[in-house]
């Protein structure tokens, strides 16, 4: 057994795969976690990895950027998404989970791992020696002015919200039907309006009452988690072209009649499927606006509300000249930092974070050389991202525009079709880990 030793402030996504991480490499690893001690404005079950806004883990094929970052993560031993495995409920071509046994296994195996030791108390100050903070974007208080106290940094403030999740039992299932979009499946339950329907719902939608958020400003709401009626004030369309898009959509035994104008969907968010999540219906309407106008969707007239959609503001660090590609502090070595509050955005995103950094504190610790996480792969590209320095630094989901574009030979021309291209690029980075791993198997480098 190692005598090494390393400490993790948070046990989210990023902080419990980063406490893994350090212990399957033999790291004795002190994890602290506040809650049930005290919970932020957005946490509410006792359990480590919590997911407090959608229950998806985002699309799985390799044409999305986050489909390669979970293969990386994959073959990188991942905790997080082993266990969302695991857990897997319908979604099409997405991973999403039952959120509360996700949850509770991510918590069974870090309590149950002999290299993990437990402590349930809020930190307000970073220890000395190697440490690896993932508190997150809803840091608690004392935490934050630790952290702000650090040398050379900057924070950025943004506002997050979370849908709505309704019980499957109360809905209309005369006006709802179930089916994937363009026919993949039928693991979506979908709404479908006409185009009186719609403008009746945006009309109530602009005019509903919504909840204070001190210092609310839309501009600094990030783009992937915006509030459905914040999209319907750019424009009344906007939503009919977002998340209530009814292309690929339309009820079995409807095809000589028109299809519908716009379609709200519903996504499982437990494995007993008894609760549904309104997919792209992140709000700050009051709870009663929302039973009211939401009340409104077709199918949705009686609906029982499981949990209303709540908006917070949201913490991160400008990391770009502050952490290095590591998520190391470049002023401090043996400091890292872990999750949303790097300026990485998404549950995936979040843990891919938390693994670079239990790999690379362990590695530091054991006196072992760096592993390289290249740009070319999607755990690199983040982590390039949040390095470098660029003067409109904000919350970056992964995407195909961070990963290096593929080279084009002499005297031919650039991929054209995006799917071929984006294959090409993660064949590319999956030969990167398939050669890092014959090198592991064949002692050439340490795991």
């Amino acid at each position: 057994m190692s005598d090494k030793k390393a400490t993790v402030i948070g046990a989210g996504l990023a902080g419990s795969e980063a406490a893994w991480q350090l212990a399957q490499r033999d790291i004795q690893v002190t994890l602290l976690e506040m809650k049930p001690v005290h919970f932020s404005p957005a946490h509410h079950a006792p359990d480590f990895a919590e997911l407090v806004c959608s229950n998806s883990f985002r699309g799985d094929r390799l044409t999305n950027a986050v489909g390669l970052l979970k293969e990386e993560m994959r073959r990188l031993d991942s905790l997080i998404l082993s266990c969302a495995e695991a857990h897997r409920v319908p979604a099409g071509g997405a991973l999403a989970v039952d959120r509360d046994g996700f949850s509770r296994e991510v918590t069974e195996r870090i309590r149950s791992h002999p290299n993990i030791s437990v402590r349930l108390e809020e930190a307000t100050e970073i220890p000395e020696g190697p440490v690896i903070i993932a508190t997150g974007p809803l840091t608690s208080e004392k935490m934050a002015e630790a952290i702000k106290a650090l040398p050379n940094l900057q924070t950025l403030n943004f506002y997050d919200a979370a849908a709505p999740v309704v019980t499957r039992e109360s809905l209309n299932m005369d006006r709802v039907f179930r089916m994937s979009r363009y026919g993949r499946g039928e693991d979506y339950l979908n709404c479908p309006m006409t185009e009186e329907e719609y403008n009746a719902f945006i009309d109530a939608l602009l005019s509903a009452e919504t909840a204070e958020v001190h210092g609310f400003e839309e501009k600094k709401v990030f783009e992937g988690c915006m509030p459905i009626e914040s999209m319907a004030r750019r424009g009344r369309m906007v939503p009919a072209f977002g998340p209530m898009k009814p292309v690929g959509l339309r009820a079995p035994g409807t095809e000589g009649e028109k299809p519908p104008f716009a379609v709200v969907q519903l996504r499982q968010d437990d494995a007993a499927d008894t609760l549904y999540n309104l997919v792209g219906f992140q709000t700050r309407l009051k709870w009663p606006e929302q039973k009211r106008v939401f009340g409104m969707i077709p199918g949705l007239e009686n609906a029982e509300f499981a949990r209303y959609g709540v908006m917070h503001r949201n913490t991160f660090l400008n990391s770009p000249g502050f952490l290095n590609e590591r998520f190391e502090m470049i002023d401090r070595r043996q400091c890292y930092f872990a999750g949303q509050i790097t300026g990485v955005e998404g549950y995936v995103e979040s843990a891919a974070s938390g693994l670079v950094c239990g790999i690379s504190l362990a590695r530091d610790l054991l006196g072992l050389s760096p592993l390289v996480f290249p740009s070319c792969t999607a755990i690199g590209a983040m982590g390039r991202y949040v390095s470098v320095p660029n003067s409109g630094f904000q919350p970056m989901n992964c995407t195909y525009g961070l990963l290096d574009d593929l080279p084009v030979e002499p005297g031919k021309r650039r991929i054209r079709n995006k799917n071929e291209r984006y294959e090409k690029i993660a064949e590319r980075a999956l030969n990167h880990w398939a050669s890092q791993m014959d090198m592991v198997r064949e002692g050439v480098i340490s795991p």
